[in-house]
């Protein structure tokens, strides 16, 4: 078991509040605002190894990471330690598809337009631009690996 410390912006706001109430001898519940209210009750969140019960459905694991520091490394060797338990989402793109590519196996490819149209309905979980086309990983994606019976793992590259 591993205790994660609050932010740095919690724990100055609780200093403040009990310097301020022994000074006053009020109760800092009735003093700070609710989110150091709540915070006072468990400083500490504790964190464990997540247990997935059978009955269960998988869960969407993202691993983040600037360029060059071996997300899609992880992901591809996780893919194929265990390929009948961990997939990943087939990602949608504008790019041109090439002649050895097949539609839905390495990508979805759609237009622009129809990109565009999934990202103002709140249809992609993730996008982002790259030498002029358009990248990302639609919730639908995401959602088919998981009727699988599998974990959906995404890499993802902050912008």
């Amino acid at each position: 078991l591993m205790s994660v410390p609050l932010a740095a912006g919690f724990r100055r706001s609780l200093r403040l509040c009990r310097r301020k109430s022994r000074l006053k001898q009020q109760s800092c519940y009735s003093r700070c605002p609710s989110s150091c209210y709540s915070t006072l009750a468990a400083p500490y969140e504790e964190v464990v190894r997540y247990q997935r019960h059978p009955t269960d459905r998988h869960r969407l694991i993202i691993l983040v990471g600037p360029a060059g520091v071996g997300v899609n490394e992880l992901r591809r060797r996780l893919i194929t330690s265990n390929p009948r338990e961990f997939q990943s989402a087939i990602p949608h793109t504008t790019r041109v598809q090439k002649s050895y590519e097949m539609n839905g196996r390495e990508y979805h490819y759609v237009s622009k337009e129809t990109f565009e149209n999934m990202v103002y309905s709140h249809r992609m979980l993730e996008y982002g631009e790259y030498k002029g086309y358009l990248y990302g990983t639609s919730i639908d994606a995401v959602r088919t690996v998981l009727d699988e019976g599998k974990i959906c793992v995404i890499d993802l590259e902050p912008q």
